[in-house]
């Protein structure tokens, strides 16, 4: 007895009729309607509605027949799925596909047979609806045109159940990811150090956070009765409309510039503004998200600068102008040099107020690197008082052990750390006073003097933005539920593997982990359920690997191993496999009852020979996972062991 061939489409199908969740569920009239018809119509004994599974044929609906499946192999309705039209039997007995079937020469005795294949909206054919009779005889095309109408009242009941289940996986899916983005933008929002608003088109204000309405004045009711141009100095206007139109046009992604607001009480204030665009599905802009960052103390000290440097250019002038008559004018000259040095004195007066409210830490170095000048930021930065600080070296006060130069006196340290990063921007580890670390930005220039060379160093404290950064690429790289290395890093892992055994002469072994019995426990205990079995399923998976072995998850009850440093054999590979089958399939207690998962695996071996992307050697443990699943679940399967 031959069996059928497995349509080219298996996988898929077999995936899509678990997702319509017909399999081992009860009766249904809608089903059972459509039989008996076709009983009746066609006058035969028996009528079925198939589901053709990956090792059975399993009957929603059936008439005249007792059992409520049989093994695949024995199934009609299994080469009839694989046919473009439909499956007629006259005499089972006289066709050589048939004739030795056990359902022919047995219990119920099968003669007759005509099934017509029942198809998603993709195509896939999931089970027949089909017709049997325990004696030979002809299907006319009356009776041909019956049983196919009564299949296209079960097609049409399939796709509208897809429809149905696909529509309630995207709109659980939407609901998930839109309530974790608003609840992550409101948090942003609300606790943000600079103003963040979203603008109406016509300038109105839509929502506006705290930080906004610290920086104008205004309490958010007051903004919302107010447009962006009410608030605009007016020499600024101008700019600011003429920039959102030309985005609005498409022009620009965003634009930022300076510009003045309007207090409340009529002074003006000078911010960084950013504005981007929020359009909708048809390019119209729906909003604006404008951040405001207040940069008024920052101007007026630049304008402060400004004005001091053009008046010591002024005094440095008449200074000169007055030396050069010193010869007639020289009691003349010595005072005005006596004022000129109490200019000077506070010019550095005021610099050094500049220097004392600066955001960032300002330390100032002689030739061999202790310090002369310690700021209020750089005692808020790294926790030492200025009178502690002066006179220390540099290195020894903020720098990990580990970075400080060795047996290498002071001109060891100028020459490794401050030649090195003189005019440049460089982000190094520090250490505060109480230990804890941090980074900082460096900038550092190098002023000579008198024939000495001083050193004044700017640090910033970026250490939030480091942790945000190694945040996000942990979870770039992670899954969040279980902890696992995700798809992403298993891509970017298996080169890298390949690449090590190469050159070690070893093998890199893939085994792809698919549960058993998962959907279940979601389906009947809820996802809460399923997320905690996940967790300690993949607890097992770490426990059960060594360490130079790396677990990760794919999506939903999927997992991979990526064993490095093997011999080129299947053996190891298939001892790690049945060892991991048995540490999952040990229950597991969730809330409410202990539950019990078994899981099916495949295993890829990467020996060095030809080489194969990462792709590839995932396609082929997946593939024998699909195998172990075939021969009957809870099995390892490979090349080398197909079962």
């Amino acid at each position: 007895m031959p069996a059928a061939p497995l349509p080219p489409d298996e996988l898929d199908r077999l995936s899509m009729l678990d997702a319509l969740d017909l399999l081992d569920t009860p009766p249904e009239p809608v089903f059972d309607r459509v039989t008996r018809l076709a009983s009746r119509l066609l006058d035969v004994p028996m009528a079925l509605f198939s589901l053709v599974d990956a090792d059975r044929q399993w009957f929603k609906s059936r008439v005249g027949l007792e059992p409520e499946q049989t093994p695949r192999e024995h199934a009609f309705c299994a080469h009839a799925i694989g046919m473009s039209a439909p499956l007629v039997v006259n005499d089972a007995r006289e066709d050589a596909r048939f004739s030795d079937n056990p359902l022919v020469n047995g219990p119920p005795e099968i003669r007759f047979y005509a099934g017509v294949p029942i198809r998603t909206t993709a195509g896939l054919a999931i089970g027949t609806l089909c017709a049997l009779d325990t004696k030979p005889r002809t299907l006319s095309e009356e009776e041909a045109q019956v049983l196919g109408d009564l299949a296209a009242i079960l097609t049409k009941e399939v796709q509208y159940r897809e429809r149905m289940a696909v529509a309630r996986e995207q709109l659980a899916r939407s609901s998930e990811v839109l309530g974790a983005s608003e609840a992550r933008f409101r948090t942003i929002f609300d606790i943000a150090s600079v103003g963040i608003a979203l603008v109406a088109p016509d300038g109105g204000w839509i929502s506006v956070n705290q930080a906004l309405c610290d920086i104008v004045g205004y309490s958010e009711e007051e903004l919302w009765r107010l447009t962006f141009q009410q608030i605009t100095h007016p020499d600024d206007i101008t700019a600011d409309v003429d920039l959102l139109k030309a985005m609005e046009r498409g022009e620009l992604d965003q634009y930022q510039l300076e510009k003045r607001y309007l207090r409340k009480d009529g002074s003006p204030v000078w911010v960084n503004l950013n504005v981007s665009p929020k359009r909708n599905e048809a390019g119209a802009v729906e909003y604006y998200v404008s951040v405001i960052k207040d940069i008024d103390a920052e101007k007026h000290a630049q304008q402060q600068v400004a004005q001091l440097n053009a008046d010591l250019e002024r005094r440095v002038q008449e200074r000169t102008a007055e030396l050069q008559d010193a010869n007639v004018r020289l009691t003349e000259a010595v005072e005005r040099q006596r004022a000129t040095e109490a200019a000077l004195r506070a010019r550095e007066a005021e610099i050094r107020s500049v220097v004392e409210n600066a955001n960032d830490a300002y330390i100032s170095l002689d030739e061999t690197g202790a310090i002369t000048d310690w700021n209020r930021q750089a005692e808020e930065t790294f926790g030492w008082p200025r009178e502690d600080a002066l006179g220390r070296k540099l290195e020894a006060l903020i720098m990990p052990e580990e970075r400080r130069g060795r047996s290498q006196g002071e001109q060891g340290f100028l020459s490794t750390r401050l030649a090195g990063a003189i005019d440049q921007r460089l982000e190094l580890p520090a250490l505060r006073r109480d230990g804890a670390s941090l980074t900082v930005e460096v900038r550092i220039r190098a002023l000579a003097f008198d024939g000495r060379t001083m050193y004044s160093a700017f640090l910033h404290d970026i250490s939030a933005r480091k942790h945000d950064e190694a945040q996000r690429e942990y979870e770039n790289r992670h899954d969040l539920l279980t902890g696992l290395l995700n798809r992403r890093a298993l891509l970017e892992s298996i080169p890298m593997a390949q690449a090590r055994a190469r050159r070690s002469g070893k093998a890199v072994g893939m085994l792809f982990i698919d549960l058993d019995g998962f959907k279940a426990v979601n389906d009947s205990q809820g996802h809460e359920a399923g997320d905690l079995l996940l967790g300690v399923i993949a607890e097992r998976l770490r426990a059960g690997v060594r360490k130079t072995d790396s677990v990760y998850r794919l999506a939903g009850d999927e997992f991979t191993v990526l064993l490095e440093d093997m011999a080129d054999t299947f053996d190891d590979a298939h001892m790690v496999a049945e060892k991991l089958i048995n540490s999952i399939s040990e229950p597991v207690e969730l809330p409410g009852r202990a539950v019990r998962v078994r899981a099916s695996i495949g295993i890829a071996l990467d020996s060095g020979g030809i080489e194969r992307s990462s792709d590839e050697l995932l396609k082929e443990a997946d593939h024998y996972m699909y195998q172990a699943k075939k021969a009957g679940r809870g099995r390892v399967c490979s090349a080398r062991r197909p079962y």
